[in-house]
C-alpha cells in the first residue's frame, strides 16, 4: 500500500484499516479555543474517566499534528497501524483464520481477556497525551482475546469491566502497595469506545499511574522509555 491516500483503498480493504486511513487524512480535532493548552490535573483524569468523558482526554493539537504525520507514514510502510503494532511492538503472529471481516485474530492461552500472562502486552504509549500534567504516565495493555463490550455504547460489560478491574488491581495497585500505602489513589483505567480509537484492530486498553518511579514502569512494560 505504498503512497496510500483514501481514495487508494480497493473495495476489500478491511474496515478497520479504512477507519485508520481515514483517521490519519481527517481534519484537526476541534478543540475549543480555550482547551487548547489545558493540561488536566490527576484528580481531573479521574473525574473525567469516572464520568466516561474520554473525549475530552486527547492530544494537544500540536501533538496531533505530529501524530497524524506519523500514522501516514506508518500506513504507507505496514498498510496498518494495527499491522505494525502486532508485527513489530507486539510481535504477535495473526491465525491463518483471520480475515477482513474478524481483523487479526490471535491463539490465546485463555479465552477470557487478562487473566494469562501471556495473552497480554503492557507497552508505555509511543504518543502520550500532552494533555496531562507532569509525572502520569500512559501505559496501554494489549489483549489477545476480545474485550466484550455493549453494542450500543461501546464500554465493557459488566463482566468484562470485572476482570479488566481485577487485573489492573493484581499487576499495578498491588505492585504498588508494596512501596507505599494508597496504591489504588495513583491507578485508573479505560477503555476507548470505537470511535475514539486509533488502533481499531487490536484490543487494549489504557492505564494511567501518577508519582510511579521508572523503574517500576520498566518491571511492567519490560523495556525502558524511549529517550527523546
Amino acid at each position: 500500500m505504498e503512497g496510500i491516500i483514501r481514495g487508494d483503498l480497493p473495495p476489500a480493504t478491511p474496515a478497520w484499516v479504512q477507519s485508520e486511513v481515514a483517521s490519519s487524512h481527517s481534519a484537526p480535532q476541534q478543540i475549543p479555543p480555550e482547551m487548547h493548552d489545558k493540561v488536566f490535573s490527576w484528580a481531573e483524569v479521574k473525574d473525567l474517566v469516572e464520568k466516561k468523558r474520554l473525549e475530552v482526554i486527547r492530544r494537544k493539537p500540536s501533538e496531533r499534528v505530529v501524530y497524524k504525520a506519523w500514522c501516514k507514514d506508518i500506513i504507507n510502510a505496514y498498510g496498518s497501524i494495527t499491522v505494525y503494532m502486532y508485527t513489530e511492538r507486539l510481535q504477535w503472529t495473526p491465525l491463518p483464520s483471520s480475515s477482513a471481516e474478524t481483523g487479526p485474530i490471535f491463539e490465546a492461552c485463555d479465552p477470557a481477556p487478562f487473566r494469562d500472562p501471556r495473552d497480554y502486552k503492557i507497552l508505555r504509549n509511543d504518543w502520550p497525551y500532552g494533555s496531562f500534567e507532569a509525572r502520569i504516565t500512559h501505559l496501554i495493555v494489549w489483549s489477545k482475546p476480545r474485550i466484550p463490550t455493549y453494542e450500543e455504547t461501546g464500554f465493557p460489560t459488566t463482566e468484562a469491566g470485572q476482570l479488566i478491574e481485577d487485573f489492573v488491581q493484581k499487576i499495578f495497585v498491588s505492585r504498588l502497595e508494596r512501596e507505599a500505602p494508597g496504591a489504588s489513589e495513583k491507578v485508573v483505567w479505560f477503555k476507548n469506545w470505537d470511535a475514539l480509537q486509533s488502533v481499531k484492530g487490536l484490543e487494549h486498553i489504557h492505564v494511567l499511574v501518577k508519582d510511579v518511579p521508572e523503574a517500576i514502569v520498566d518491571e511492567w512494560t519490560g523495556e525502558e522509555a524511549l529517550q527523546s
